[in-house]
């Protein structure tokens, strides 16, 4: 088993996407003040399928932020321009 790391850009974001990933029967866990913890088997497929999740939900929120898949961690963050 290993873990998928996400990094919101602050507190309030970080809290709304960890109740969308818990809703959608995710096991993901508050890191620290902007972190978020998922775990998953870690097959390619699998992390995957997390930051298609995160997408979808950054989306379904409203949120102006672009989730970025840097070194194994999702980071979320404003569009560049």
């Amino acid at each position: 088993m290993s873990n998928v790391h996400v990094e919101a850009a602050r507190i309030p974001d970080r809290d709304r996407l960890l109740a969308e990933l818990r809703q959608a029967g995710l096991d993901a866990h508050a890191l620290e003040e902007i972190e978020i913890e998922v775990r998953c088997h870690g097959t390619p497929e699998e992390r995957e399928d997390v930051l298609v999740q995160v997408e979808g939900m950054i989306m379904s929120i409203g949120a102006p932020f672009v989730p970025i898949k840097h070194e194994g961690v999702i980071y979320i963050r404003p569009p560049i321009a």
